[in-house]
């Protein structure tokens, strides 16, 4: 199928970046994925080339694709370096966080979960303004922080929550907060998302939660829960736990997403004591790959990634060690390949 190619930025990133990468690039090919990829760099190896984690020229090529595909990317602590993810958010406005959670591994604690987070990524608590305030004759004797959220971000990122519903055939959209509480700071977006959610009626149901129950349900009856979408503390907490659900960040995708520019990862880290070992899982960056696919409109092609990761992981029963196993990346990247 000669479709028109479409351009994209690739990011290694550090550690078993590059070995992941390579993996995927290859399945992508095989399923002929029309991605022309424009390679760039970020991360430890940007730092030593640019002098920066996320240089200009990767930037740019962002910018210019409006699509990025990147391994995990170390922002060294302490060097003053800003983190690579804020960086990226800030820059491109991606305002949503994606975290799908599937179960791939059966026979964990919790089989056939699928569920997906809706995270707001730009307000909230994490933009928070903060200092210190001195009590007595300790000047930083109390710390300060405040977080704002605005009406219009609360409408856009549960907008986004129910078109993603939409799009992906899912049935419930589920709004997490503590408005019960913070009626103000939470209660703006529980009343957005139920204005929001009745132009939906009758498509995409809704329903509402309290974070803390919302936290507990989901360890002991996630099957619940279709699509969740949170404020950003919440979304941040709760992604990595419905992560913890199906065995971890090793199998966790992610995508951030904006007006003009869509980047999907790795959630996992660059795992430097594993790189270069040929052992490295490449399943997280495979489905963050299979979800980009998705957002260009080839969802054919992104069933048939997830078919094959099904047959390799369940039926074929080849795992790398992170998933119990004893293969390696090249080994489960020639199943995969077999499996297409």
């Amino acid at each position: 199928m000669a479709d028109h190619m479409i351009p994209a930025t690739l990011i290694e990133g550090d550690g078993i970046g590059p070995e992941i990468t390579a993996s995927v690039v290859e399945i992508l090919a095989k399923v002929g994925a029309p991605f022309a990829w424009d390679h760039q760099s970020g991360g430890l190896g940007a730092i030593e080339k640019f002098g920066a984690p996320l240089p200009q020229p990767t930037l740019d090529s962002i910018r210019k694709n409006g699509l990025a595909l990147k391994g995990p990317l170390t922002t060294p602590v302490g060097a003053g370096f800003k983190s690579v993810n804020v960086t990226m958010r800030q820059e491109f406005g991606l305002y949503a966080n994606l975290r799908p959670t599937r179960t791939v591994v059966p026979g964990g604690r919790f089989d056939k979960v699928d569920l997906v987070v809706v995270r707001e990524n730009i307000e909230g608590l994490y933009a928070a303004m903060e200092h210190y305030l001195p009590v007595g004759d300790d000047p930083k004797g109390l710390a300060y922080g405040a977080g704002f959220n605005s009406r219009s971000e609360c409408a856009r990122i549960v907008r986004f929550a129910f078109d993603y519903a939409v799009a992906n055939g899912r049935k419930k959209v589920t709004l997490v907060h503590k408005a019960n509480i913070l009626k103000i700071f939470s209660g703006i977006f529980l009343e957005e998302g139920r204005k929001i959610a009745k132009e939906y009626e009758g498509r995409v149901a809704c329903d509402e939660r309290i974070v803390d129950a919302c936290a507990m349900q989901l360890v002991t009856d996630p099957w619940q829960y279709d699509v969740i979408v949170t404020t950003n503390l919440f979304g941040d907490i709760l992604s990595d736990l419905t992560a913890g659900l199906v065995g971890g960040l090793g199998m966790a995708p992610g995508a951030n997403i904006g007006p003009d520019a869509a980047i999907f990862e790795a959630v996992h880290g660059s795992a430097p004591d594993i790189a270069g070992k040929g052992v490295a899982n490449p399943l997280a960056m495979l489905m963050a790959a299979s979800m980009m696919l998705a957002h260009v409109g080839r969802q054919d092609l992104s069933t048939r990634v997830d078919n094959a990761i099904d047959r390799v992981i369940r039926v074929d029963g080849v795992r790398t060690r992170d998933l119990g196993g004893e293969t390696g990346t090249a080994e489960l990247t020639r199943a995969l390949l077999a499996a297409l």
